[in-house]
This record gives C-alpha cells, sequence and structure tokens, in this order.
C-alpha cells in the first residue's frame, strides 16, 4: 500500500522486528494506510508498568515473561497496566493479573460469547503486496499449533489464510468473522479479488461444517465496467458489498475513480444490490490524518461522511454501515484534548448526529482500526469514541469490526471492550450512558446482536451450531495441549 510516501515510511520499522511480545500493544501500530503516532510519554510508562507486573509475577509461577504474556494473566496485566498509566477506565484488578486460575476461570466463562468480527483481512497467495512484510524474513515464526503449521521464517504467508486462521479462530474467542478486501486501479493490487472472497468463504464453511466465514463483494463506482463488475460479484452471493470513497486506497498518489455515496452514478450500483436482495453496504472512511489532506488534495472531500446522510434517506432499504466510524486519525493525545474543549470528534461526531439531523435509522459505524488504535495509545479517547457513537447512532448501531489481522489477533481488542468503561466524569459532562459488564446488553449488542440482524443471523441457533462444529473441536485440542499466541503485530511503528 502507498498511503505513505518514502519519506514517511523510513520513519517506520516493521512491528514484528520491534515490538516486544506484549498481549497487547505498547504503542500504534498501522498499516501504511496512515501514518502511526510514536509512543507517547504515558504509553511508555504503561509498558514499564506492564514489564515490572510480569516481572513480579512470572516467576512465582514458573514462568519466562514471554510466557506469561501469553496467559489470560498476561493480558489482564496488560490493562492494568494501562490503568496504572492513564487512570482507571478497564475493569480489572491486579489479583487477576497475579493470580492464574483468576484470569482463567474469567476467560473461561466469557470464551462462549457471540462474537461476529465483520472487518477482517488476508492477503492472496498471489499478492504483489510485499511491502507489508520487507525486511520481516528474519523474525523466527513461534508458538504455532504443529496441527496447522510447522514453524520457519516469517513471510507475507503471516498475512495469508493459515495464520489468519489461527489469530482469528484459535486465539481469539470470534465466532463468526467477514473477510474484506481492498480495490485498486492495478488488478494485480487487489488484496482478495471478489471471486477470491466467495472461494474461501466456501472453502472455510465447508471445513468448519457450517457458517464461520462470511465475505465482501468489493464495488468501485465509476472506474471502467464497474457495473458489470458488480453484477458478476453480485451473483457470487456476497454477504455485504464494500467501497472505498476515496477509490484506489492502495495507490493514493495516482488514484483516479473517488466517489460519493450519494451520487446518481453509485445509485445505480445501489439498484442492482437492492435487486439482487444484498442490504448491508459497507464503506470506508476517515483514517485520514491533516497531513493527507495536503499529500491528496483532490481526494479528501471523499473521506468525509457529507454524503452519507443523502444517501440513507434515498435508499431506506439499504443499512450503510461505516467503516471505522470516520473517525480523523489525529494524534490521540491532542484529538482527546480538543473533544475535552469542544465535546466533539472530529467527523466521528458528524457521522453520530446524522440520525437525529436527518431523520434515518440506517446509518451504522464500525469499529474497526479506531477502536485498536486509541484503546492503546489514549484509553480515554477511546472511551469518548464509544459514548459518541452509542448517545449518537445508538447502541443497536454501533458494530463490531477489528481490522485484523493487520493488528493480529482480535483477543486484545475483544478483552479491551470487555473491561473499558466509560469514565463517570465524562459521562455527566456529556450524557453519555454506562457500558456495563463484560457481557452485559450494550456490549453484547456491540459484539455480536447489531452485526446478527444486518446479517440475518439468528443468534441462538447459530451459536449452538458453531459450538459442536469441526473449527470447535480443532480449537479444543489446541486449548488442551496449551494456547500459544503470538502477540505479534503485522504493521508498522514509528521509530523512536
Amino acid at each position: 500500500m502507498r498511503g505513505l510516501s518514502d519519506q514517511e515510511m523510513a520513519a517506520l520499522t516493521p512491528a514484528e522486528r520491534s515490538e516486544p511480545r506484549t498481549p497487547l500493544p505498547v504503542r500504534m501500530v498501522s498499516s501504511e494506510e496512515y501514518r502511526p503516532v510514536a509512543q507517547s510519554r504515558r504509553q511508555r510508562e504503561a509498558e514499564m508498568r506492564l514489564y515490572a507486573l510480569a516481572d513480579a509475577v512470572a516467576p512465582k509461577l514458573g514462568m519466562s515473561r514471554r510466557r506469561f504474556f501469553q496467559t489470560a494473566s498476561g493480558m489482564a496485566a496488560g490493562f492494568a497496566a494501562l490503568n496504572g498509566a492513564f487512570g482507571p477506565v478497564f475493569d480489572v484488578g491486579t489479583a487477576e493479573a497475579s493470580t492464574p486460575e483468576l484470569a482463567d476461570e474469567r476467560a473461561r466463562a466469557l470464551s462462549g460469547q457471540f462474537i461476529m468480527d465483520m472487518h477482517t483481512h488476508f492477503l492472496r497467495d498471489d499478492t504483489r503486496l510485499t511491502n507489508f512484510v520487507r525486511l520481516r524474513e528474519s523474525v523466527a515464526a513461534q508458538g504455532w499449533n504443529p496441527q496447522l503449521s510447522a514453524s520457519g521464517a516469517q513471510t507475507i504467508e503471516d498475512l495469508k489464510f493459515d495464520n489468519y486462521f489461527k489469530e482469528i479462530f484459535l486465539d481469539s474467542d470470534t465466532k463468526i468473522a467477514l473477510i474484506s478486501s481492498a480495490p485498486s486501479d492495478i488488478p494485480e493490487d487487489w488484496f482478495l479479488t471478489n471471486r477470491q472472497m466467495a472461494e474461501a468463504r466456501a472453502k472455510v464453511n465447508a471445513e468448519a461444517g457450517g457458517v464461520r466465514m462470511m465475505s465482501h463483494a468489493i464495488m468501485t463506482p465509476g472506474a471502467p465496467g464497474w457495473l458489470d463488475d458488480l453484477a458478476a460479484a453480485l451473483e457470487l452471493k456476497p454477504d455485504s458489498v464494500k467501497g472505498y470513497t476515496v477509490g484506489d486506497n492502495t495507490h493514493k498518489e495516482t488514484a483516479k475513480h473517488p466517489w460519493r455515496m450519494d451520487s446518481e452514478e453509485t445509485y445505480r450500483g445501489y439498484e442492482l444490490m437492492a435487486a439482487a436482495g444484498v442490504t448491508t453496504v459497507c464503506v470506508h472512511k476517515g483514517l485520514w490524518g491533516r497531513g493527507a489532506d495536503q499529500r491528496f488534495p483532490d481526494l479528501a472531500p471523499f473521506a468525509r461522511v457529507d454524503d452519507v446522510a443523502q444517501a440513507a434517506k434515498d435508499w431506506p432499504g439499504l443499512n450503510f454501515v461505516i467503516y471505522h466510524s470516520a473517525y480523523r486519525l489525529d494524534d490521540p493525545e491532542w484529538a482527546l484534548a480538543e473533544f475535552e474543549r469542544t465535546g466533539r470528534i472530529d467527523w466521528v461526531t458528524d457521522l453520530a448526529e446524522i440520525p437525529e439531523k436527518h431523520g434515518v435509522t440506517n446509518v451504522h459505524g464500525d469499529l474497526g482500526q479506531i477502536f485498536a488504535q486509541t484503546l492503546i495509545a489514549e484509553p480515554r479517547m477511546c472511551a469518548a469514541i464509544m459514548g459518541t457513537l452509542i448517545r449518537g447512532l445508538g447502541v443497536e448501531r454501533v458494530c463490531w469490526g477489528t481490522d485484523a489481522v493487520w493488528t493480529g489477533s482480535p483477543q486484545w481488542q475483544i478483552e479491551g471492550l470487555r473491561r473499558l468503561e466509560i469514565p463517570e466524569d465524562m459521562r455527566r459532562a456529556h450524557g453519555f450512558a454506562e457500558l456495563g459488564a463484560a457481557d452485559g446488553p450494550v456490549k453484547a449488542a456491540v459484539f455480536g446482536g447489531n452485526n446478527a440482524r444486518l446479517y440475518g443471523v439468528d443468534v441462538p441457533t447459530v451459536e449452538a451450531r458453531v459450538a459442536g462444529d469441526r473449527f470447535a473441536a480443532i480449537k479444543a485440542d489446541y486449548l488442551a495441549a496449551g494456547p500459544q499466541p503470538s502477540n505479534r503485530r503485522y504493521g508498522f511503528v514509528a521509530r523512536g
């Protein structure tokens, strides 16, 4: 991907080579879509607190620091360290971090939670996008279940299906995942083609013996032959359709076909979707820093959300899911200061205000990268985003998606939402509701209930089926043998 310039890329380093194998990241990790912010002072403090906790507990348990970080207690220690550095935002105690029995009991009790992650990625076998793993080949792969893969050199395979399967279905509590893609004006640079996504869905579900994967079809309004391509993709029976309004997000510097959600041309695509019975339209918005305004001024207007409301009004039979909830992607500390000053979050607040301003109920917010990045860079900002979205869109229209595997296994994000609470002072100041218990109604809706409704999934039926399918049996064997999560991330971090 070339969302960043060569100069910007020179200031980054691959996370696999430089980052510690901590249970959750200790600094922002990004793909090449956007520039990660360097580790802040408080993130560094959280990292040091985590090491101190591990070094105090792990020897008493007869474990190395790395092995401790692979346990439920190690995960709890990560959130305890964040609380120590940023203030109490997460529901976790030091006893859980130091007592494996407590942490394991909690993990087992929540492991059956119904989680639909409708925003995940892996790369096609013939991908040319090797920048994702350049300079990484020397990093040894460790901790893989022998049933799934032999250890070996770290390569681009870690962004392909075998590693995806382990990170998503073995090392997280995800029950159903949707495989997504990103388009390019260069056909060879699509992450996955529409047919490859459909084939992956068929293969996974056949191997599982039930529905474990859903898939997108990608639309590219305005590109040559796009309606014919969409019609062909719809014949593959995708579960939803996705598009990038900036056009070629892989090569922004040469993107030729940005589009608006409310244009007559795009409406021709909605007509095809509606006729085919596809009612969910996912649209990438945001992740667009102020530097991108200067680098790509012609694309900048298409990254915003001022085209959402009219499309939603004109197409009430479609549901529009805005990926990343349009978060602007500023330095999280600066963004939090602005929120505390103004009560607004760039583009997220604009999105959240659409239902009340325009009288629509078919606009939804996907969490995507914004939850992952703010969770570990500025937890209060993460809480503010959740409060803003739930207050404006309604809890029934905030949807779980993690953008894994770029950020590694989604389990740390799952644990983050389970433990996150909006601080009382923020709730009072902004009228936010509590998020509540890990398995309470708010988090249950976000984790799975809302996506289930969008995708026509009967939760009790599917829960019963996935509990007894072949993936469940593989995971049971994996857990019995002793899980070894990789604690890897697959993006880039800022040097220094």
